[in-house]
């Protein structure tokens, strides 16, 4: 940090015009609001004028430096095997994380996932893996570096010492409208994969209705970014661009999430949750070297299980144990028969907040059993009077505002007005 003094308003009015801001400003305003001496007025006040006007390349990669630099780094070299990670924009019934650590362990590359919690209509991987009994989210750092030594694998929280500048900021941005602004999002998830120190960062930059980003070129700007900023920190980037305008595989919820998860495992699960699995899996290998290993090959043998099991029981967790239902339950049955032409993931991750799998304030409790099962997904047959969606709940009074969610989310139509779009639509590295 350098030691020249500035103050946030002439901070604030540099990039109010529009104006480049220099790097020992950018070194100050952070370090000054991580240390309680920006207030949030201010910086929220900055937050708009980045989101209105924007950042180049060199201001961005010194913000992302500034807010790793308020923090800890952490260090995997001293461990057996390569590490590689990977971080989702977030979408609805994106569980894919859970199948994905223990597979890329299996494969002999360590994968050091830390995760977040759920907010709005994107679930949560921690708020998922809750839903096992016993299982705890918050690890020391000697406890993650044994267990991904022991394991492989380890998915828990972000300790408070990984840039802390993010930690504030990011609820600054979430009640100020500036969530948008791709230079905040970008820094945001960067400086903590950075921190984290991982060798090789796959990035799952999620593209449609359910996701944070609806429109292709955003999302491609927001991916080209982060993997520049991950390539300018030396760590071997690549990001996907997935589709998110209908919800991944038939589940929305956090036991009903697990469970689809430990179907893949098993070798089966929706087709589109194995794919997108093994197209993540194949490039943290690849960027960990070890593109010698087929993951395909470890579901089959059954040591992507054995590793998830590992995993859950390194965390308390019983992974043999039933997971937790929902007490009330209501089934939507298809008004008309055809092919489901078109599911719309936003509409399905609203009923499943509304049923209580999800939080509006980061306090609030979730529902390990609440959630939406989908039984077809796009281009498939449905009858009239069959079961379209199962609605679950502890509590029967949130059914209405989540049947109001689904109207209008979906379409029955004839098998020649449906196309399948890809789920993988651009690789960017």
């Amino acid at each position: 940090m350098g030691a020249e003094q500035h103050d946030a308003v002439e901070v604030i009015i540099a990039k109010r015009e529009r104006g480049e801001l220099s790097d020992s400003q950018i070194d100050w305003v952070i370090d000054a609001y991580t240390h309680g001496a920006v207030a949030d007025e201010q910086m929220s006040s900055l937050a708009m004028a980045i989101l209105l006007n924007g950042m180049n390349r060199r201001e961005i990669a010194r913000w992302t430096g500034a807010m790793i630099a308020s923090g800890e780094r952490m260090d995997f070299s001293s461990l057996s095997r390569p590490t590689a990670d990977k971080h989702s924009t977030g979408g609805v019934g994106d569980k894919i994380t859970l199948p994905l650590a223990p597979l890329v362990a299996a494969c002999g590359v360590a994968v050091p996932q830390l995760s977040g919690r759920g907010l709005g209509h994107t679930g949560g991987t921690l708020d998922k893996l809750e839903s096992i009994p016993g299982w705890r989210a918050a690890l020391s750092n000697d406890e993650m570096f044994a267990q991904l030594e022991s394991v492989g694998a380890v998915i828990c929280a972000a300790g408070d010492g990984l840039a802390p500048a993010d930690k504030k900021l990011y609820a600054l941005r979430d009640v100020t409208g500036t969530v948008e602004a791709i230079p905040l999002i970008a820094s945001s998830i960067m400086s903590k994969k950075i921190a984290e120190g991982t060798g090789a960062l796959v990035l799952d930059v999620k593209v449609g209705t359910g996701a944070f980003m609806k429109d292709l070129d955003k999302a491609r700007e927001l991916a080209e970014v982060m993997v520049a900023l991950g390539k300018d920190a030396g760590v071997h980037t690549v990001a996907l661009l997935t589709d998110m305008s209908t919800p991944l595989g038939l589940t929305a919820g956090n036991a009903i999430e697990v469970a689809e998860s430990v179907d893949v495992l098993a070798g089966g699960g929706p087709a589109d949750v194995l794919e997108l699995t093994l197209a993540l899996a194949r490039e943290m290998l690849a960027g960990a070297g070890r593109d010698d290993v087929d993951p395909a090959d470890r579901l089959a043998d059954g040591s992507a299980m054995d590793a998830w099991k590992a995993m859950i029981r390194a965390q308390g967790g019983d992974p043999d144990a039933t997971l937790p239902t929902a007490r009330e339950s209501h089934v939507v049955t298809a008004p008309t028969s055809g092919t489901l032409t078109r599911l719309d993931a936003m509409a399905v991750g609203l009923a499943a907040w509304r049923l209580g799998a999800g939080r509006a304030r980061k306090e609030d409790p979730v529902q390990a059993g609440a959630g939406v099962v989908w039984h077809a997904r796009p281009g498939d047959t449905v009858t009239e009077g069959a079961p379209l969606f199962t609605l679950l709940t502890d509590e029967p009074e949130r059914f209405d505002r989540a049947l109001a969610s689904l109207e209008g989310g979906y379409d029955i139509g004839d098998a020649a007005s449906y196309s399948a779009s890809p789920l993988v639509i651009d690789r960017i590295s």
